[in-house]
């Protein structure tokens, strides 16, 4: 039962790593655009909420609304004015261009709010369990999960059942033929990218209330990304899910064996993916 117990519990906590990974997943998918910056917004996510909760005295799952429009402006510009010059055959410019973000907004946000951790205030709901059977598992690691779920299937209606998902899947497909038939490839990208900051701050919500955070943990969050979006296979959403799944079940397991292990444990389930399907479980079908 114990193993159950931990199984579960890694489940749970591969929601939080296809939080991180499906906004990555979303402006790969469309545009073949490789953020390193991606983990540093998150980041960048949780303290716009806390500076929220502090100054306005708002509960973090209020803030996380009020925080959601001004990421989607923050991404819409930085697609429209910065990333989307960068487009183009050669990867080297965006990679150039976002790792110099990163570093960017990692001192401003320690100029801004020093190297000290922070955590969004928590209530009685962030520290709640339900019980199952013999297993305990937490409401926030539950609302977490579903969370993941609920982003996923939204990101997947609008990909395939509006109109802004058919511009998306055009532009993915062929940018100078989607801008033949009317459509906009850099207005597109920056929705697009808009819609990527939207996940991103669902995912610092969930970051600040269950742990710690600092201006210089998002490398660390973007590799789980990472990972998470190439176990799945590039582009593949449902694989981002399972992708964050496997890392959190081998990060439990591991942790469960030794605990110096954890983190170890789930970059070996990475390369094991790797090694057998080198491509993700679930890589498109153009890829």
């Amino acid at each position: 039962m114990i193993w159950v117990d931990t199984i579960a519990q890694g489940i749970l906590l591969g929601g939080l790593y296809a939080l991180f990974a499906a906004g990555l997943s979303l402006v790969f998918g469309i545009m073949r655009l490789v953020n390193l910056a991606h983990g540093d917004l998150i980041v960048m996510g949780a303290y716009l909420i806390l500076v929220l909760v502090t100054l306005l005295g708002l509960s973090p799952f209020i803030a996380v609304l009020v925080a959601m429009p001004l990421m989607f402006a923050l991404g819409w510009g930085l697609q429209k004015h910065l990333l989307n010059r960068t487009l183009g055959d050669d990867i080297l410019p965006p990679l150039l261009v976002t790792f110099g973000l990163s570093v960017v907004l990692q001192n401003a946000l320690l100029e801004g709010f020093s190297a000290d951790s922070q955590r969004l205030p928590t209530d009685m709901l962030t520290t709640a369990s339900v019980q199952i059977g013999s297993i305990a598992l937490g409401v926030m690691p539950l609302l977490t999960f579903a969370s993941a779920i609920l982003v996923i299937i939204c990101l997947n209606q609008i990909f395939y059942r509006t109109s802004l998902g058919r511009a998306f899947r055009a532009t993915s497909d062929d940018p100078v033929t989607a801008s033949l038939m009317g459509i906009k490839p850099n207005q597109v990208f920056a929705v697009a990218t808009g819609i990527a900051m939207i996940i991103v701050t669902i995912a610092a919500l969930y970051l600040g209330l269950r742990s710690n955070f600092d201006p210089n943990i998002g490398p660390a969050r973007l590799i789980y990304a990472f990972e998470a979006v190439i176990i799945g296979g590039l582009g593949s959403l449902w694989g981002t899910l399972i992708g964050g799944i496997i890392i959190g079940v081998a990060q439990t397991v591991g942790a469960a064996i030794n605990p110096e292990w954890q983190i170890l444990a789930g970059h070996i389930a990475f390369l094991v993916v790797l090694l057998i399907r080198p491509r993700g479980l679930f890589p498109r079908a153009n890829d």
